[in-house]
């Protein structure tokens, strides 16, 4: 029984720890794709759209229209044969069916049509811009939390440093070689390097929290995979930030859109113009009808052999010229003009935010490398000088107050120095965004 029961205890943290999945970065992105509300709102727009194509489709053919009335008459009227009114109730039914199709109607169906389908292309832009949107998120807070583990891993080190060197001044003391205070001096510092630990696992903490709020996961057990960020290069990605700027007004999908709403205007103005010219439509039918009289003088046929006796058709073509309408199509080509250049100042404005704002994203660069570097070349300079102050201390050159000093400009050198770099590698995939060669592993 108990041997039953250690297997059983073992399945159970072993499901616990299978459970416990590490999200890697293309995971996460894929995930936050697949949960996101918004991206869903926008496929429902995309199907939408879809259903638009498929009813400016329809536009094309025949319709096709039964109809079917009764009437019940009382009392007195002329009678078709005699010319005499008569006094008799009757029941009359008529059946009819119609049909219709445009023949020509100034390309308005096959404009509607090609209109139609750009705004399922333009659906799928806006689903690609969200898509972006949410994936650069995803990125950001991926980094956050590797970030925040960087600066715990660093806290954690300078706690256990604290904690040998209590060790040690403790040995120092019962020898007398120094003060309880020194002693203090280094417990206090060692209880600042415990609440610096637990300040890291809480940012840690919000950190996953975020990711996993973001990707509509459980937050219990969450956490993902390390990149190996390793040293970022030194050296910029692209020279200038018009090489990007070129590249991006082949890839962003507001370019395109922006592009497209060109594209509508032209259509709109040429469904406008079709009101100066006629429509032509082809239309047939056929209908016929049945009568009963209640009275005994009469004979009524059977209503099948009414229905054929009365059986009719029609069949021709109609044509509706437009002469004069008040201006009102004159003045909505003037409008559909109008939104034309709107459009196409629209278009302008996208290029020239997209523009701005990957020049920030250049100067961002180039900025956060300047950072980087100089985080690392303090760091290397205050790692000599924490070694050169601890033998300074050991002999007793040094006083601890002194040694304090360096050690927390060592800290927070360390600290500086996985900040700028996750902030320069973090703007670095933004400018690779842009350009279109973001790749996520």
């Amino acid at each position: 029984m108990k041997n039953k029961f250690i297997l059983f205890v073992a399945l159970c943290i072993s499901f616990a720890a299978f459970s416990q999945k590490t999200w890697t970065l293309k995971e996460a992105v894929d995930q936050a794709l697949v949960r996101n509300i918004s991206i869903q709102q926008n496929k429902l727009s995309v199907k939408l759209a879809e259903k638009n194509v498929a009813i400016a489709k329809g536009n094309f053919l025949p319709n096709l229209n039964g109809s079917s009335s009764g009437r019940f008459g009382f009392g007195s009227f002329i009678d078709n044969i005699s010319n005499a009114r008569i006094s008799t109730d009757n029941f009359n039914a008529s059946f009819d069916l119609n049909s219709n199709i445009t023949i020509f109607n100034g390309f308005r169906n096959t404009n509607t049509y090609k209109q139609a389908q750009l705004g399922v292309e333009s659906s799928l832009l806006d689903l690609k811009k969200i898509e972006n949107d949410i994936s650069l998120r995803v990125v950001n807070t991926y980094l956050n939390v590797l970030f925040a583990k960087e600066n715990l891993a660093v806290a954690k080190v300078q706690s256990e440093i604290s904690r040998k060197q209590i060790e040690a001044a403790n040995a120092r003391f019962e020898a007398g070689a120094i003060a309880k205070g020194e002693l203090l001096n280094f417990q206090s510092t060692a209880a600042n390097d415990l609440q610096s630990v637990i300040l890291q696992e809480n940012a840690l903490d919000l950190a996953l929290l975020n990711i996993a709020q973001l990707l509509q996961e459980p937050t219990k057990g969450f956490d993902v995979a390390p990149i190996d960020v390793g040293t970022p290069s030194v050296n910029l990605l692209y020279g200038n930030s018009s090489s990007v700027f070129q590249k991006s007004l082949e890839y962003m999908p507001e370019i395109a859109r922006a592009k497209l709403e060109i594209d509508n205007a032209d259509f709109n103005i040429k469904l406008s113009k079709s009101s100066f010219l006629p429509t032509v439509t082809a239309f047939g039918g056929m209908g016929t009808g049945y009568s009963h009289r209640f009275n005994e003088i009469f004979t009524n046929d059977y209503f099948f052999n009414q229905l054929n006796d009365n059986l009719g058709y029609n069949i021709g073509v109609s044509i509706n010229i437009p002469i004069f309408n008040r201006f009102q199509t004159k003045n909505s080509v003037a409008q559909s003009l109008i939104n034309k250049e709107v459009s196409v100042m629209r278009l302008e404005s996208q290029k020239l935010i997209l523009k701005q704002t990957i020049e920030q994203a250049f100067l961002d660069v180039k900025s956060g490398l300047k950072t980087f570097q100089a985080a690392t070349i303090s760091l290397a300079a205050q790692k000599e000088a924490f070694k050169n102050a601890q033998e300074r201390y050991n002999y007793g050159t040094m006083t601890l107050f002194d040694f304090d000093l360096v050690r927390t400009r060592l800290v927070s050198a360390e600290s500086a120095m996985i900040r700028s770099k996750y902030d320069y590698v973090f703007k670095t995939k933004v400018l690779q965004f842009y350009s279109g060669e973001l790749i996520l592993e």
